[in-house]
Order: C-alpha cells, then sequence, then structure tokens
C-alpha cells in the first residue's frame, strides 16, 4: 500500500489538510466497526464534509481503505520496535505479536484489509523494507536464542497473523487462545 495515496505533491491547503484529517478520522472509527463494508456516504457524513470533498482526496473507497491499512502499517513497526527493547528473547518476540493482534482485534477494516489484500498489500518499499528488518531483527534474536523455530520467517509470521484475523472476526471465537495456540506451535521445543 502506499503511504500517502494522495498523488498530488503540492502542499495542502489549511482547510484542505483539517478536512483530509477529519476524514480519516471519521474513516478510522466507521472502518473499525463496519470493516471493509464501509460506505463513503457515512465516512462523509461523520467527518461532515461532501462526498466529493471525500473523493478529492481519496479517489476510491480502496484508496481510502489503503491510507487507514498505511497508518496501521507504521503502528505495526512501532510495537516492534518497542518489542524490542524487551530484554527476554521469547517474550520480545510474543509481545511484538501479542500487540500487533491487539491492534488488529480492535479494527475490522484492517482485518477486511489483510485478509483480503494478505501478501499482496501494496505498502511502499522503504515501509517493507523497514518491517522486515524490524520484525526479522526479532525473529533472529528469538532465533539466536533457541527459543523460536529456526524454520520461521517473516513471511510465516505475517501469513499466520492474517489467519488469525478470520478468528478476530468471529465473535464466538477466542482468538486469544488461538494467538496462544499460534506463538506454542512458533515456540523452539528443546
Amino acid at each position: 500500500m502506499a503511504t500517502d495515496p494522495h498523488t498530488d505533491e503540492r502542499p495542502l491547503r489549511a482547510d484542505a489538510r483539517r478536512n483530509r484529517e477529519r476524514i480519516l478520522v471519521a474513516a478510522r472509527d466507521v472502518c473499525a466497526q463496519q470493516g471493509a463494508h464501509v460506505q463513503v456516504d457515512d465516512v462523509a457524513r461523520l467527518a461532515g464534509v461532501g462526498v466529493g470533498t471525500v473523493y478529492r482526496h481519496f479517489p476510491t473507497k480502496d484508496a481510502l481503505i489503503e491510507a487507514l491499512v498505511a497508518e496501521k502499517f507504521r503502528l505495526t513497526i512501532d510495537n516492534i520496535r518497542a518489542a524490542q527493547k524487551i530484554e527476554d528473547p521469547w517474550e520480545a518476540f510474543s509481545t511484538g505479536l501479542r500487540r500487533n493482534a491487539e491492534v488488529m482485534a480492535a479494527d475490522a477494516g484492517l482485518r477486511d484489509a489483510l485478509i483480503r489484500l494478505g501478501p499482496a498489500a501494496r505498502h511502499s518499499d522503504a515501509d517493507r523494507a523497514e518491517l522486515f528488518a524490524v520484525a526479522g531483527a526479532l525473529i533472529d534474536r528469538a532465533q539466536a536464542a533457541g527459543v523460536l523455530r529456526d524454520d520461521v520467517t517473516v513471511d510465516d509470521v505475517g501469513a499466520l497473523m492474517a489467519g488469525l484475523c478470520t478468528s478476530m472476526a468471529h465473535p464466538g471465537l477466542d482468538w486469544r487462545r488461538h494467538l496462544d495456540v499460534l506463538l506454542d506451535g512458533l515456540r523452539a521445543h528443546r
């Protein structure tokens, strides 16, 4: 996903910046509740702008959702960086996954986007490289300590987390239990 789907390189006027931020705030709220099935009309109404204003900033609903996912992508990186500061390698790894799972659980739109887009999600090359670097370092550290299976890759973790989204979408399922099972399967057992 592009980190900023706004293609015009000129800086936005102050009122346009405010409208764009109001649209993003409204979209975060509506998408978190309704998922990718959100209607642009609902976002515009909640933001207090016209539908045309939404489309001036985001030419399609997918572009709006991509902007929201890009925000969460940055939060994912920040959560992993915070987890890297934990001394115990297994705690660092599992905390990184747990924090990002909590973010996904609270946002139906993010879950829908991850399930729908999966590995094909378009992130900027720099964002993707940064995520792979920080997640890879977390994985390498846990593997070097002998607490994480040697065959686990960044792609594996991403795919497993996307799969966990399916559990989160069903209120009758305990996704936290599923995350515990997932973590147990990733742990190196000696």
